[in-house]
């Protein structure tokens, strides 16, 4: 039987990763992350999880430390945040290559400078093309069920890839909500053993990440692109069995009024929810409004997208990173490629806020909504808009 508790979403997911009864973790605290690997710590230290904690210097130890785990057929995991996922960056391009099933959590946040420790989107955008199947969490029961979903995604044999699980820092890390937690029967049923094909054994030598030169590089790199394409099917059928296991089902873009909708707004991560609330007063309204919610990154779902909105004439993207130089959002750029050669498309209206943890209302999402149906018609001389900002 579930059970149901207050708790803070940091240590929520911490408790998640126990009941996926990892290996190896190892770590390096950096706000807001911190909360999440200490919990798990202290569970490693209570003997209350069975499991290798490394307590590394740096981020780019940690995720050295996870390669080195997990090629040896380890369960593992680490998380972590903005700068810290910049140190760790050179180490986290490896993980894929390789085949590494490691799952990460990242606490979304700003990436300096200026100097910042509240939420946007800039640091996962900054690990978009590192070859990780990257999913977005909206809430804190999303962050749990992902968690667990993670491990037997990335573990699957036919997938073998490592899952970050994306959430926004503080918005969620350090905020208090009512969480199901499955029993640990229930997660042990759901999730197998780690079983990696070939791991690290002194008796049965294996090579990894050997050196590749110019004649073989380009198909080690198509054979990765072609993975993480197959890997879809795999996230959704697992989602599928999750939801038959736990009565929570997720989808690659999830809908919410869009069905039919002339006007559809596309969010990411924890202001979903306040959009949410937004399209609901505007439906109320009599307004012909939707939204959708992308929850699956990486691979990106471009049939899904493009079903969600098949009926739409006006897509507002909002983008919490800036592409700095570019002609729109970085998600807005990946939204009007997956429709370019479409002959049914919809104008696509990019707006960039929420930087470094701005809020914006549920009046925001409704103006947003408005100001973007009304560029849609009308043009403007800006290439995408910043939401709010003070010029």
């Amino acid at each position: 039987m579930a059970t149901r508790v207050g708790i803070e979403v940091s240590i929520a997911i911490a408790d998640a990763v126990k009941l996926a009864n990892p290996d190896v973790i190892a770590a390096y605290p950096i706000t807001p992350q911190t909360h999440i690997v200490e919990h798990l710590a202290e569970l490693v230290a209570n003997g209350e999880l069975d499991a290798e904690y490394v307590p590394v210097e740096s981020e780019h130890s940690a995720m050295s430390a996870c390669l080195g785990s997990a090629a040896a057929g380890a369960r593992t995991f680490t998380a972590t945040a903005s700068q810290g996922l910049a140190l760790m960056n050179e180490v986290v391009y490896v993980a894929a290559p390789m085949r590494l099933p490691i799952v990460m959590a990242i606490a979304n946040r700003a990436l300096s400078a200026p100097l910042s420790i509240w939420c946007d989107h800039s640091d996962m955008m900054s690990v978009r093309d590192t070859g990780w199947i990257q999913i977005i969490a909206e809430n804190g029961q999303q962050c749990v069920d992902n968690i667990i979903c993670a491990f037997r995604i990335g573990e699957d044999q036919r997938v073998l890839l490592p899952v970050m699980v994306h959430l926004d820092g503080f918005n969620l890390t350090h905020v208090i909500e009512p969480i199901e937690f499955p029993e640990q029967s229930e997660v042990d049923k759901f999730l197998p053993p780690c079983k990696f094909p070939l791991p690290l054994n002194p008796d049965n030598p294996v090579a990894m990440g050997d050196f590749a030169p110019p004649v073989i590089f380009t198909e080690a790199k198509w054979a990765q692109e072609m993975n993480i394409r197959a890997s879809k099917k795999v996230v959704l059928e697992i989602w599928d069995k999750y939801n038959k296991a736990f009565g929570r089902q997720y989808y690659a873009v999830e809908k919410h009024h869009s069905d039919g909708a002339k006007v559809v707004l596309m969010t990411m991560g924890a202001v979903g929810e306040t959009a949410s609330v937004a399209i609901d007063e505007l439906v109320a309204e009599g307004q012909d409004v939707g939204q959708i919610r992308l929850r699956l990154w990486r691979p990106f779902p471009l049939e899904e997208l493009r079903e969600a909105v098949k009926d739409a004439e006006v897509l507002i993207v909002l983008d919490r990173a800036i592409s700095y130089g570019g002609p729109c959002g970085p998600v807005a750029s990946e939204v009007k490629a997956a429709f370019y050669d479409q002959a049914k498309r919809p104008k696509v209206v990019s707006f960039v806020g929420g930087l470094g943890g701005r809020d914006i209302t549920v009046a925001g999402f409704k103006d947003m909504v408005k100001k973007g149906t009304e560029i849609a018609r009308t043009g403007s001389k800006n290439e995408y808009e910043i939401y709010g900002v003070r010029e």
